[in-house]
């Protein structure tokens, strides 16, 4: 792992609003802080109607940070990803130490979908996800909101909005305004 990603820079990095991708083609790591900024408003972010009645039937369960690895490696996994070797090694140290944690979606005993982010103070950073079955992923973002309501976090950071953060309640805010709801977040007193 070069210098560029360690367990401090990714700390100092995110407290400042910025957050590391590698360039699918060449591995280099190149640190965004867009403008606007991506955001989950917690309070107000429900599952549709259908996702409801499919968390009822379905057998899913989630657990909290019992195979980090393994998330991150499936988020890696895709013909195209921000996500290398570098990343997932810095990512299972800062693991290791207590800010980077994962929600894992299980069915019969399998890892079959979750995601992973950076937890500090009341900011949670959501980094990827992924699923191998339908609503797998849902379902372990959902875990996480209700987590994150439970325990009083008050920023919850989805970098860039897509079509799919976006049907999950995403909305964009002026680069100032997040760096504001930042600040107030990294001092407030939660722990994922």
């Amino acid at each position: 792992m070069s210098g560029i990603l360690n367990v401090e820079s990714l700390l100092v990095a995110y407290a400042n609003g910025f957050f590391p991708m590698a360039d699918e083609f060449d591995g280099e790591i190149y640190w965004h802080c867009p403008d606007p900024r991506a955001i989950f408003p917690i309070r107000r972010v429900k599952p549709s109607r259908s996702l409801r009645q499919f968390l009822k039937k379905s057998d899913y369960y989630c657990k909290i940070d019992s195979n980090f690895e393994a998330v991150i490696k499936n988020c890696a996994n895709r013909p195209s990803t921000w996500i290398n070797e570098e990343i997932i090694k810095a990512f299972i140290e800062l693991h290791k130490v207590g800010f980077a944690h994962s929600v894992e979606t299980y069915e019969n005993g399998v890892l079959i979908g979750g995601l992973y982010g950076v937890s500090i103070g009341g900011a949670f950073f959501g980094e990827s996800m992924f699923s191998v079955k339908t609503n797998a992923s849902k379902t372990a973002f959902f875990h996480l909101i209700e987590r994150l309501k439970r325990k009083n976090f008050i920023l919850l950071d989805s970098q860039y909005i897509n079509d799919f953060t976006e049907r999950l309640g995403a909305i964009q805010v002026k680069k100032e305004t997040y760096m504001r709801l930042l600040k107030a977040a990294l001092v407030y007193p939660a722990s994922f």
